[in-house]
C-alpha cells in the first residue's frame, strides 16, 4: 500500500539534517547551559547560535528571540505577558475570530478576570478587514492580535497593514506566524510587529520547541517564574536538544524556502484541482490565492470529515479535518463558522497539508482513492438522499 503523509501543519518530518545536528546533545554534550563548567559553556554557546539562526530567519537580532516549548505556550506569553504589562494603560484587547485556540482561550482567560476582549470577523475567505481591525482600537485598547496566516484553511492575513495603521499608537502588536514562519518569507521588520509566535514542527524540526519574537522595548510580564533563563522571560532550564534543532531547521527552511515552495505549489495547484474536478458538491475553503503554499482544505457535502479520515488512513492517507489541537474532540470547525460556512457543511471538511517530501504521485494518489470514498459515504447517508 503507498503511504501519503499529508497532515503537515500538526507535524513534520525531521529532516536528517536536523537531526544529526541533534544527536550530539543527546548522546554527549549534556550539560545544563547555566553550569559554570566546560559542559555548560557548550549548551550554552549552542543556544546562542540557535538564537541567532532563528532570529536571521525571521529578520530579527538574537536578544529580541525567546524559546518556548510551543506555538501554544508562545502565543500565551505574549497575550498574557504583554497584557499584564500594559494593565495600568488599560485592560482591552483586540482579536480576531479565527486565532488558535491559543490565543482565543488565552484571551478568555483574561476576560475573566476583567479584561475587555473584541472579535473581529473574517470574510468567506477568512479574510480579516484591516479596517475592522483598526476600527475596534480604543484609547484603553493595550495589545492586537491578528494571526499572519491561518493553518486550517491557509489564508495569509494582512498584517502590515494593520501594523501601519497601529504604528503611532501605543499599542503592542502581536501576530501567530506558526504556519508561515519557516514555510513563506516572514520579516518581522517589513511586518511591522512587536511580537510574533512560531514553531520549529511546522519547518521539519521535532516538536516540543518553538520561540516567541519580542521586539525589544516592548515590556512583558513572565508566565513562568523561578529563574533567571531567557533573559529572565521565561524560567527553567533549556530544552538544549530540540533548541539545537530549531536552529539547524531555521538555517535550513531559510536557505531552502523558495526551492521548496516551487514545488509545492504545483503540487497544492494539482491536488485542489484534481479534488474539484472529480467530487461533486465540493468547494475549496480559504482564500484562492492568498493561502499558504501546502494548504488544500475542501468541505464535501453530505458527510462527515472524520468518515473520511478514517476510511483515507485505511487506503494509506494522512490528512485532517481541522485544527490539530481540536481534531481529537470532533467539534465543528469555529474558523469555518466565522466564515459563515452553515453548520452541516463545516463537518464534511478535510484538510490536506502537503510537505517537501509529497510528489506527483501522492497527490495522484490521493485523488484516485477520496472520491470512490465520497461516493460510498454518500451511499450511506440520509442527507445525500
Amino acid at each position: 500500500m503507498r503511504k501519503v503523509y499529508m497532515d503537515n501543519a500538526s507535524a513534520t518530518a525531521t529532516d536528517p539534517r536536523v537531526a544529526k545536528e541533534m544527536k550530539p546533545y543527546l548522546e554527549k554534550y549534556y550539560g545544563n547551559p547555566a553550569s559554570l563548567h566546560s559542559w555548560g559553556e557548550q549548551a550554552k554557546n549552542e543556544i546562542e547560535k540557535a538564537r541567532q539562526q532563528v532570529a536571521a530567519l525571521i529578520g530579527a537580532t538574537p536578544e529580541e528571540i525567546i524559546f518556548t516549548s510551543s506555538g501554544s505556550e508562545s502565543n500565551n506569553l505574549a497575550i498574557k505577558g504583554i497584557s499584564a504589562a500594559g494593565a495600568k494603560h488599560g485592560k482591552h484587547i483586540v482579536i480576531s475570530a479565527v486565532e488558535h485556540f491559543s490565543v482565543l482561550q488565552a484571551a478568555k482567560r483574561l476576560a475573566s478576570g476583567g479584561w475587555e476582549i473584541t472579535e473581529v470577523g473574517v470574510d468567506k475567505n477568512s479574510m480579516v478587514s484591516a479596517k475592522e481591525v483598526l476600527a475596534a482600537v480604543r484609547d484603553d485598547t493595550v495589545l492586537v492580535s491578528v494571526m499572519h496566516a491561518n493553518g486550517e484553511v491557509g489564508t495569509i492575513q494582512p498584517i502590515a497593514e494593520i501594523a501601519a495603521g497601529l504604528k503611532d499608537k501605543k499599542i503592542a502588536f502581536h501576530t501567530d506566524a506558526v504556519a508561515t514562519a519557516g514555510t513563506i518569507p516572514v520579516d518581522v521588520k517589513e511586518l511591522g510587529v512587536d511580537a510574533l509566535s512560531l514553531a520549529s514542527n511546522q519547518f521539519y524540526c521535532p516538536k516540543g520547541v518553538a520561540a516567541l519574537y519580542l521586539r525589544k522595548g516592548t515590556r512583558i510580564t513572565p508566565l513562568i517564574d523561578g529563574g533567571i533563563q531567557e533573559g529572565g522571560r521565561r524560567a527553567g532550564t533549556e530544552n538544549i536538544l530540540g533548541i539545537v534543532g530549531m536552529g539547524a531547521a531555521a538555517e535550513l527552511a531559510a536557505a531552502e524556502m523558495e526551492e521548496r515552495n516551487k514545488k509545492i505549489v504545483p503540487l497544492r495547484d494539482r491536488l485542489i484541482k484534481g479534488l474539484l474536478d472529480t467530487i461533486d458538491h465540493a468547494e475549496l475553503n480559504g482564500h484562492p490565492k492568498l493561502r499558504l503554499p501546502g494548504n488544500v482544505h475542501i468541505r464535501i457535502e453530505y458527510i462527515e470529515g472524520e468518515s473520511m479520515l478514517i476510511m483515507l488512513d485505511m487506503e494509506g492517507v494522512a490528512a485532517a479535518s481541522g485544527s490539530a489541537c481540536t481534531s481529537r474532540a470532533l467539534k465543528a470547525s469555529h474558523v469555518l463558522a466565522a466564515m459563515g460556512v452553515p453548520h452541516e457543511k463545516i463537518h464534511g471538511s478535510l484538510l490536506f497539508s502537503l510537505g517537501k517530501e509529497n510528489n506527483e504521485k501522492d497527490v495522484d494518489h490521493v485523488i484516485k482513492v477520496l472520491g470512490p470514498i465520497v461516493t460510498r459515504l454518500r451511499s450511506m447517508s440520509p442527507l445525500a438522499q
